[in-house]
């Protein structure tokens, strides 16, 4: 088996879509870098990389057994052992697992750079790993908050951030089916269309106003989002966070 040691980690934590998993140039300063002591990596199918990397499904039980207790994690003098805990590549991206005990990827990390070549060069004589899964059923599924890459790929960290709090705020909106409340932030994304809102019902007012902000991340995208966490605590906590990182980021930029 091949073996990694010294392997910076920044565990990204539920995290079913590789998008939202971010590389190493976007790794923040507050970030928990974490060092693995020893973890097993693994050369496996495209098809499986890609299971792993854009899902929260149970792993190939083979697998599990190939690298169970292998990895160890250092934390100041101590050197624990990690239940299921492994770097996967396909030949063509890495990404770094642990199971936190359990049989799916709870949490997920790239790898710096130097060491993704080190990957690369570790598997160039050797032969992928067939781990079976049941391939011919699974489908991923995209919904709301859970969005297509294509609509996000493009998008910096902190716009992905923002893109997704926006989704839960629309969801919510959609979830109480007010007619006028549908109306309203309608006209407040697309004025233009004034005219024409008055005249919708609950389902034209959700996909005018939702077709109209799925697409790309813009000015505008932001203030709608600002203004529909206003009052929600829960929302308003996350945007706050996304712009004290982005204040912060400035700040650094002008000294």
């Amino acid at each position: 088996m091949l073996y990694l040691h010294d392997v910076w980690v920044n565990w990204f934590e539920g995290e079913e879509n590789g998008y939202s998993v971010c590389h190493f140039h976007e790794w923040r300063k507050e970030d928990k870098i974490e060092l693995l002591d020893q973890v097993p990596l693994l050369y496996i199918t495209t098809p499986l990389f890609n299971y792993i990397e854009n899902d929260m499904q149970d792993l190939p039980k083979a697998l599990l057994d190939t690298i169970h207790k292998r990895a160890f994690i250092r934390k100041g003098p101590q050197r624990n052992v990690l239940e299921y805990a492994c770097v996967i590549t396909d030949g063509n991206d890495v990404l770094a697992l642990d199971t936190v005990g359990y049989q799916i990827p709870i949490r997920k990390s790239r790898i710096i750079p130097r060491q993704e070549m080190l990957v690369y060069d570790m598997i160039e004589n050797t032969k992928q790993q067939n781990f079976r899964f049941d391939e011919k059923s699974y489908q991923k599924e995209y919904h709301m908050l859970s969005m297509s890459p294509e609509l996000i790929y493009g998008l910096t960290r902190r716009e992905r951030q923002l893109k997704q709090l926006l989704m839960m705020a629309l969801d919510q909106l959609k979830t109480s089916d007010n007619l006028e409340e549908l109306r309203y932030w309608l006209t407040e994304w697309d004025p233009k269309q004034y005219p024409y809102i008055r005249y919708m019902d609950e389902n034209q007012a959700w996909d005018s106003l939702y077709e109209g902000v799925k697409h790309g991340w813009s000015q505008a995208h932001e203030e709608l989002c600002h203004k529909l966490v206003k009052g929600q605590p829960f929302l308003e906590k996350i945007w706050e966070l996304e712009n004290d990182q982005a204040n912060q980021k400035q700040k650094s930029k002008n000294q």
